[in-house]
């Protein structure tokens, strides 16, 4: 009975939140702002389905910049989506877009579409990223990993938003949120904690083409120590009840 009554709290919430955040982002002319305003409304449903979260390192927002996060699951929406920033719009497949209330407020507070399927279109569309970072001041949230993890860890990074990051002059931000995957039952009144963090940005100077493995590297080395150490916090949190 729980698990029904937090499915439909949770579905009744997002249609809700999707609604009133197309009208929002509409009335503001599709400014970027409205995308953080949305993500933080979805980021609030993480009390429906018992989840405590535990959110640091706001104070290492930096504009403009790429946020890069751990993919995980459906949750994300509950949890990580609490960490957009102010002016920070994200980049997603086009399909996105089909999918009911979701599709409608994704296109309405400003995200980017991108065809995945095609190379060409994928690397043409981050170029344009990359002016639009320089000439409109925004940033870009965006999933290195390209798929959900599901609990296999941190997956390897795609090039994508490091070839942006270098080519618009902007640092890198990570963003990691403790491990979800078989964490949330919705039977369960008391799903625990997650810790969400956003680690110092990384500065792009001095990577290039031909070292860019390198700062990729970097990045998902520190992104993955540090989901490893959020876990035992976790683990520790949850010993302690």
């Amino acid at each position: 009975m729980l698990k029904l009554l937090r499915v439909i709290a949770v579905v009744v919430a997002a249609i809700a939140i999707c609604l009133v955040g197309t009208i929002y982002a509409l009335i503001r002319l599709r400014h970027p702002s409205s995308v953080g305003v949305v993500a933080r409304a979805f980021g609030s449903l993480h009390r429906l389905v018992g989840l405590k979260l535990i959110i640091r390192g706001k104070q290492n927002e930096v504009q403009p910049a790429i946020y890069i996060g751990n993919h995980q699951n459906n949750y994300d929406m509950l949890s990580i989506a609490s960490m957009v920033p102010p002016r920070t719009v994200s980049v997603g497949k086009r399909s996105l877009i089909w999918i009911p209330f979701f599709g409608l407020v994704y296109w309405a507070t400003g995200n980017i579409f991108i065809h995945r399927e095609k190379r060409s279109s994928a690397i043409n569309t981050m170029n344009k990223v990359a002016d639009i970072i320089k000439e409109q001041q925004v940033s870009i949230w965006m999933f290195p990993e390209g798929t959900r993890s599901r609990g296999r860890g941190l997956l390897p990074f795609k090039t994508g938003a490091f070839h942006t990051a270098i080519a618009a002059g902007v640092p890198i931000v990570p963003v990691v949120c403790s491990s979800l995957h078989n964490k949330i039952d919705l039977n369960r009144w008391d799903n625990g904690t997650a810790i969400c963090e956003m680690l110092e940005p990384i500065d792009t100077a001095g990577y290039n083409r031909e070292n860019i493995k390198e700062f990729i590297e970097k990045c998902h080395t520190l992104m993955a120590n540090k989901l490893a150490e959020l876990d035992q916090e976790v683990a520790q949190l949850k010993q302690k009840k």
